[in-house]
């Protein structure tokens, strides 16, 4: 075990530990950092960088940006969907596709849409990026692409999510500030049990996602009429409830792992 590397990041981690209801099962841990599963926790975490990129374009598409931006997001994207859906292009071929640079234009009468395109684009941008960073590992390592199952984590979450604005919106910015302090949580707790290479990867995302959550909580609050503390207080139950369940497969957010 190495916490060094950790250490000097600690500051960032307690306002995470602290908006978390629970840490992550030692028993978790555990079978994340054994060598053998080490390659489906990677290839989730790649999955989890596309998935967090998606859901931010979502966001974008449906309350921030114009028709023809929209189309923009989705041309962003296309590649890294390709390439985990489809089998489709390559690694190469991915760091030269046409990537989210230039400025969003808002819609017309959307509430805080610069805001959102503010921060939404910049996570896009941060989590393809990361997306490639993983993808390197994997190819590094001999990690193969293939096809693998969700785990229950965002989907039971979602399933909370009330069906009128904007109260929909404000569920699914907590939701995403929920996944993105537990991704930390887990990128800080695994740490220290893994090689030096990945360590140092897992470590370096601290620096650059810590502050996600926030974003997400901050435009929630702005989105609001009323405070949202307790409702952000309940999806935090949810959430550590899904933590400390028991699971069958192995996933970056899954829970207690139980053999199947």
């Amino acid at each position: 075990m190495n916490y060094s590397l950790v250490e000097p990041y600690l500051n960032l981690l307690d306002p995470i530990h602290s908006f978390l209801l629970c840490r992550t099962p030692s028993e978790w841990v555990k079978q994340a950092s054994m060598a053998e599963n080490l390659p489906v926790i990677l290839l989730d975490h790649l999955h989890c960088e596309l998935k967090a990129a998606q859901s931010a374009a979502l966001l974008l598409r449906r309350y921030a940006v114009n028709k023809d931006h929209g189309q923009t997001l989705l041309d962003a994207l296309q590649p890294y969907e390709d390439l985990v859906y489809r089998g489709l292009g390559n690694f190469q071929q991915l760091k030269q596709s046409k990537q989210l640079s230039h400025a969003l234009q808002a819609a017309e009468s959307q509430p805080y849409a610069d805001e959102i395109i503010d921060k939404m684009s910049r996570l896009i941008r941060e989590e393809l990026h990361h997306f490639q960073q993983v993808l390197e590992i994997m190819q590094a390592r001999d990690v193969p692409l293939y096809k693998l199952s969700a785990s229950r984590y965002a989907a039971s979450l979602i399933r909370h999510v009330r069906t009128y604005e904007p109260q929909a919106l404000i569920d699914k910015l907590i939701i995403g500030a929920l996944i993105e302090a537990r991704s930390c949580e887990r990128f800080a707790a695994l740490a220290p049990y893994l090689d030096e290479d990945i360590a140092r990867f897992y470590v370096s995302l601290l620096r650059s996602e810590a502050r996600h959550y926030q974003d997400y909580l901050e435009l929630a609050q702005k989105l609001s009429d009323t405070d949202i503390t307790e409702r952000v207080n309940q999806f935090r139950e949810w959430e550590a409830e899904l933590i400390m369940s028991e699971d069958t497969e192995l996933r970056f957010h899954s829970g207690v792992p139980v053999h199947a």
